[in-house]
C-alpha cells in the first residue's frame, strides 16, 4: 500500500505553497488568484526514512461563480477517498470560516485521520491565533509557515506514524514516460480520462482548463508508464496572464522530461504553425513523436481523404518524415489504443541498439555502390560506423575528411539507417569523425 498524504482546504489558503514545501520542488503553480490548482496534482516526499506520495487538490468551494467549482468538489473528494493522511489547510490570517466548518464536516465524515494546519502562522500572533481551530472539532491545530517551512517538521513527525511501511524510493524510476502535447483545446485531456476510464483532469469546453502538468500511471495491455497531461502550448503573444505563462513553462518542462510525446492536433483545423512549432521542439529535443490527429469523426471525408492529408501534413514537415500519423476520435473512442501501442512502439524505437556488425554489413555496401562526393577533387572514404550508448539514437561514421561530407549525404545515410532499422517516430542524430 502507498503512503498517500492529500492537501486539502478552501482556495487562496497555501495548499500549493505546502505541497511544494513537502516534494521540495516548484511543482505546483501558485498565485494569489483563487482556483489556480484545478485537478488533483501528485509528488513525492521523504521524511526520516518514511517516503510518500503527496497529493495537491483545488480549492473546495461551494455556490462560489467559479464554473469549475463541481469538477474541483469532485476531484477533492476523489483525493480525499485516496489518501492515508489529509492535511486540512487552514488561514490563521482570517482565522475559521463558514467554509472551513463546512468542510470539516465532510473530513470528519472521512473517517480518515484529519490534521489541521493553520498555515501563515509566520508571527507570534498568528501562532496564537491558531487556537481558534480546535472549533472545527478535529483536534489540536498545527501552527506551520509553508513559506517559510517553520512548523512542517513537527506535522511531519505525527504524519508519518500512519504510515504502515517505508514506501517506495522512487515510485517512477526506469518507467516510460509519455507527454500530451498541442494546442489548447484539442482534447488532451479528454484523451487522458478515455484512457484511463478515470476523471483524471477536469475537461470543459474552455481553452486552458488544464494548467498544470499532471502526471498519471497507466497501466494496460501488460504496459506500465506515466502520462502526462499538459496544458496547450500556444504562442507568446497569445500568453496573457502569468498562471497561463507558467502553465506553459510547465507543458515545456513536461516534454523535456518525457521520453515520447503524443502530439494532438485538431482534425477540424488541419496543421497550423503552432503545431509545427511544438512538433518541431519535440524533434530538437530528441524525443520520440506520434502525431495524433483528435476529431477525426468531426471531418467530412471519403476513403481518400486521410492519405491526402497524410501527404500534405509530411510535404509541410519535410524532413521530418518519419513520424506516424494516426486519425482517431477521442469522442467516439476510434483508434485511442492503437495511438498508445504506437507511442510504446516509439519509445522502443528510442531505446534500441544496432550492433557494430549489423550496421556495417547493412549500410557498408550501400556506401561504397553511392559513395559521398569528391571535394576540392579529394575522395571521402567512410571506413566504418558504431552507434553510441546515448538516451537517442546517434551514429558515428569515421571517414578521411569528415569536414567535407554535406547535409544532403548525411539525409541519404539517415533514410538508408530507417530503411534497414526502423526507427520510426524518433530523430537520429548523425557525426562524421576523423579516423
Amino acid at each position: 500500500m502507498a503512503n498517500i498524504v492529500a492537501i486539502v482546504g478552501r482556495p487562496n489558503v497555501g495548499k500549493s505553497t505546502l505541497f511544494n514545501r513537502l516534494t521540495e520542488q516548484r511543482q505546483a503553480i501558485m498565485d494569489n488568484q483563487s482556483g489556480v490548482t484545478r485537478d488533483r496534482h501528485y509528488g513525492y516526499a521523504e521524511w526520516t526514512d518514511k517516503r510518500f506520495t503527496v497529493i495537491d487538490t483545488g480549492g473546495y468551494v461551494v455556490g462560489s461563480e467559479d464554473i469549475f467549482e463541481g469538477a474541483i468538489r469532485e476531484q477533492v473528494e476523489i483525493a480525499i477517498e485516496e489518501a492515508t493522511v489529509l492535511l486540512f489547510v487552514v488561514d490563521t490570517m482570517t482565522g475559521p470560516t463558514g467554509l472551513d466548518h463546512d468542510f470539516a464536516k465532510v473530513l470528519r465524515r472521512s473517517k480518515k485521520p484529519v490534521y489541521v494546519v493553520a498555515n501563515k502562522a509566520e508571527t507570534f500572533e498568528r501562532q496564537q491565533a491558531a487556537s481558534e481551530f480546535y472549533a472545527l472539532g478535529l483536534g489540536d491545530p498545527f501552527p506551520i509557515s509553508s513559506q517559510t517551512g517553520s512548523g512542517t517538521g513537527d506535522l511531519l513527525d505525527e504524519v508519518i506514524k500512519h504510515f504502515p511501511n517505508e514506501g517506495v524510493e522512487d515510485p517512477e524510476g526506469g518507467i516510460p514516460r509519455i507527454a500530451i502535447l498541442g494546442r489548447p483545446n484539442v482534447g488532451k485531456s479528454s484523451f487522458l480520462n478515455v484512457l484511463t476510464g478515470k476523471e483524471r483532469s477536469i475537461v470543459t469546453d474552455i481553452a486552458g482548463t488544464t494548467r498544470d502538468a499532471i502526471n498519471t500511471r497507466y497501466k494496460a495491455y501488460g504496459k506500465d508508464f506515466i502520462l502526462t497531461d499538459t496544458a496547450g502550448i500556444r504562442r507568446k503573444a497569445r500568453i496573457s496572464d502569468n498562471i497561463e505563462f507558467y502553465s506553459v513553462l510547465r507543458s515545456i518542462k513536461a516534454m523535456e522530461e518525457s521520453d515520447v510525446c503524443i502530439i494532438m492536433l485538431d482534425a477540424t483545423r488541419g496543421l497550423e504553425a503552432q503545431d509545427m512549432n511544438i512538433i518541431g521542439q519535440a524533434v530538437r529535443a530528441k524525443k520520440g513523436v506520434v502525431i495524433m490527429i483528435n476529431k477525426w469523426d468531426a471531418v467530412e471525408k471519403d476513403h481518400r481523404t486521410a492519405d491526402v492529408l497524410r501527404k500534405e501534413m509530411l510535404q509541410r514537415m519535410a524532413p521530418i518524415d518519419y513520424l506516424p500519423i494516426i486519425f482517431a476520435s477521442v469522442h467516439e473512442k476510434q483508434r485511442i489504443f492503437q495511438v498508445m501501442e504506437k507511442a510504446m512502439e516509439v519509445y522502443e524505437n528510442k531505446h534500441k541498439k544496432i550492433t557494430t556488425s549489423k550496421l556495417n554489413e547493412a549500410l557498408q555496401p550501400v556506401i561504397e555502390a553511392y559513395p559521398p562526393p569528391a571535394t576540392k577533387g579529394k575522395q571521402i572514404k567512410i571506413k566504418y560506423m558504431l552507434q553510441l550508448p546515448t538516451p537517442s539514437p546517434t551514429f558515428v561514421f569515421f571517414c578521411n575528411l569528415p569536414q567535407y561530407i554535406k547535409e544532403p549525404y548525411e539525409r541519404f545515410l539517415e533514410n538508408k539507417i530507417r530503411e534497414n532499422f526502423g526507427f520510426d517516430g524518433v530523430p537520429i542524430t548523425i557525426f562524421f569523425r576523423q579516423k
